[in-house]
């Protein structure tokens, strides 16, 4: 499988504080990654170093097979989504005319605006001005923007954090759709149940520091005892041995229609990240 970004042996400090140290890892073609941890932790570092805006300490990163010095090309912009926290709009332009300045600039067609408003729920919000919109607006117009020009790679800091469910929804069909036609997904957010839906994998960063990557239903099993835990319509919950003992004490329930769900007891991304790092993902 191709890899569209390789990074090893990543450094950034500032000064005496190193916010990255020694991070290793790659993203594969038409992944959905998710780069997860606590506030402070080296995430936007990572993505601006990713996407050229800053440059490592030492280290190499690559991005496309090249040198993340050389992204400032136009070939290698137009292939690059971005949505990080200082992502703006201009605010007296409507919201169509805000997508149509970028419909210009990566050559994509107008008929494409009305696609990604759909996209992001804002169907036919085109003539409102981004002066006078709401914070939750605003962000899926950013989302919208992004979406255009169907990048290969996309950048996603925290893209659903000020959105309801519903519309939370939308974006995640709309992500789903765009990692179908091959796009690269490069996504931290501190939602565990976000992570787990749409990542392919995920990376735990803590201090500057990958401390766990793999699939999260791997991450999960790895960490699950030999027990499940069983449901009862009385409301009690029992957690069983697996193997014969417990699976005699299951039969018997059902065989007295008592039981409402079993399940693995295994731990959600949530508990392995404060495990590993002892830290909360706020």
């Amino acid at each position: 499988m191709e890899n569209v970004i390789e990074v090893t042996a990543l450094e950034k400090s500032f000064s005496k504080e190193r916010a990255l140290k020694n991070v290793s890892f790659s993203v594969q073609k038409g992944e959905i990654f998710g780069f997860l941890g606590p506030s402070g932790s080296g995430k936007t570092t990572t993505i601006k170093i990713l996407t050229a805006q800053m440059k490592a300490t030492s280290g190499s990163a690559y991005v496309f097979g090249v040198s993340t010095d050389q992204l400032s090309q136009e070939k290698y912009r137009k292939k690059i989504g971005i949505v990080t926290d200082n992502t703006s709009l201009y605010a007296r332009l409507s919201v169509y005319d805000n997508l149509k300045l970028y419909c210009d600039l990566y050559d994509v067609p107008a008929s494409r605006i009305d696609e990604v408003l759909r996209m992001v729920n804002l169907a036919g919000e085109g003539k409102k001005i981004v002066s006078k919109l709401l914070k939750g607006m605003l962000q899926r117009i950013i989302l919208a923007r992004a979406f255009l020009h169907e990048p290969e790679l996309l950048f996603l800091d925290e893209p659903t954090s000020a959105l309801d469910p519903m519309n939370t929804k939308h974006i995640y069909e709309g992500l789903m759709r765009l990692k179908e036609k091959g796009t690269t997904i490069f996504l931290t957010t501190h939602d565990m149940n976000e992570a787990e839906f749409l990542c392919d994998r995920v990376a735990f960063l803590n201090n500057g520091e990958i401390q766990l990557l793999d699939a999260p239903k791997k991450l999960r099993q790895q960490r699950g005892d030999a027990t499940l835990k069983v449901e009862l319509t009385d409301g009690t919950t029992m957690i069983l041995p697996k193997g014969p003992a417990g699976a005699q004490q299951l039969f018997n329930h059902m065989n007295a229609d008592e039981v409402v769900s079993v399940q693995s007891n295994h731990p959600t991304l949530g508990d392995i990240f404060v495990e590993v790092t002892g830290r909360k993902l706020v």
